[in-house]
C-alpha cells in the first residue's frame, strides 16, 4: 500500500497535537467528541478523520465534527467496528467513515469511504488552518460526598487530566478505554486505586476496553461504562448515567459488578480502599 505524504499527521491521541501541527491534515484515533474537536482545533489542525466511539448515546461519539463544521474545519469519523480506537496506524490502515460533516462532504468524502482514501482527498484540497474556536475547558472536579475515609473520587473529562494527587484515590474518566497506541504503558500516567472509563461500544479487537488488562497488569480496579449509556468525553453523564459494562478481576475482587451504575460502582471501590 502506498505511502501517504509525509505532511498527513498519524496520531494516537489529539492531547499529541504541538504547535508544529497548524495547517496540517490529520487522522487522529481519538474519539470524535466535543472536547477532542475543539482541542485540535485549538492547535490550527486544517482537517481531521477520527474514530466514532460507537457513535453512542446522544452521538456524543461524534458530536465534535459540528464543532468543526461550525469553524469551516472538515472533520469526519471511521467506524470503530473498521479499525481500533486509539491506534493511528490502524486507523490509516483498516478505517472506513461513517460520518461527515458538510466542509468534507464538500470536498468528496462519504460514509463507506476508506480512511486513506479520505485523507489523500483532504490533503489534496489543501484546507487552511482553523481558525482559534471560542474557549471550551475540560472538568475535572472532586465529588466529596462519595468519598469516605480520606478516599477521594475525582471526576474528569478525559484521562488527561490525571494529577500525581489522584494516587490511591477513584477516578471516573470519560475517555474511551483503549490503551493509546496498544500500549499498556500508556493506560494511566499513576497509580490511582480506581478507574472508570467509556467502552467506545468496544468496537474491533475489543479495542473499546484494552486499558482494562493494562490496568490490571498495575493492580489499579478498573471498569468500563457502556458508550449507550454516558456521553463519551463528559465526566459528568459518565458519573451520573453511566452503567459498567465491563471491568477487571481487580475490579471485581473489590466488589465491582457489571450492570453496577457507576455510583454503584464508585462506592464499592470507595469502600475497598477505606478497609484496605
Amino acid at each position: 500500500m502506498a505511502s501517504l505524504p509525509d505532511d498527513i499527521v498519524v496520531l494516537d491521541s489529539v492531547t499529541h497535537f504541538e504547535a508544529k501541527h497548524k495547517g496540517t491534515v490529520a487522522y487522529c484515533g481519538s474519539h470524535a467528541g466535543i472536547y477532542a474537536a475543539y482541542y485540535a482545533a485549538s492547535k490550527g489542525i486544517a482537517a481531521i478523520i477520527l474514530n466514532d466511539a460507537g457513535i453512542g448515546r446522544e452521538r456524543a461519539g461524534v458530536a465534535g465534527l459540528a464543532l468543526l463544521e461550525s469553524l469551516g474545519v472538515p472533520g469526519a469519523a471511521i467506524s470503530h467496528m473498521s479499525a481500533r480506537i486509539g491506534e493511528g496506524k490502524d486507523g490509516v490502515e483498516r478505517g472506513v467513515l461513517t460520518t461527515v460533516n458538510a466542509p468534507a462532504a464538500a470536498l468528496g468524502l462519504r460514509p463507506g469511504q476508506s480512511c486513506r482514501e479520505a485523507l489523500l482527498l483532504l490533503h489534496k484540497a489543501s484546507p487552511k488552518a482553523s481558525p482559534m474556536p471560542t474557549p471550551l475547558e475540560e472538568s475535572r472536579f472532586e465529588v466529596p460526598e462519595l468519598g469516605m475515609g480520606g478516599v477521594k473520587v475525582v471526576v474528569i473529562d478525559s484521562m488527561s487530566l490525571v494529577k500525581p494527587e489522584d494516587d490511591g484515590h477513584v477516578v471516573v474518566a470519560a475517555s474511551h478505554g483503549g490503551a493509546l497506541g496498544g500500549r499498556p504503558e500508556m493506560a494511566i500516567k499513576y497509580p490511582v486505586f480506581a478507574c472508570v472509563c467509556n467502552d467506545a461500544d468496544r468496537g474491533i479487537d475489543n479495542a473499546g476496553i484494552t486499558r482494562l488488562p493494562a490496568l490490571e497488569q498495575r493492580g489499579i480496579a478498573g471498569a468500563c461504562v457502556s458508550a449507550f449509556s454516558a456521553r463519551i468525553g463528559d465526566g459528568r453523564s459518565t458519573l451520573a448515567d453511566g452503567y459498567i459494562s465491563a471491568i477487571n478481576d481487580t475490579a471485581r475482587r473489590h466488589g465491582g459488578l457489571i450492570g453496577q451504575s457507576t455510583k454503584e460502582f464508585v462506592a464499592a471501590m470507595v469502600v475497598a480502599k477505606a478497609k484496605s
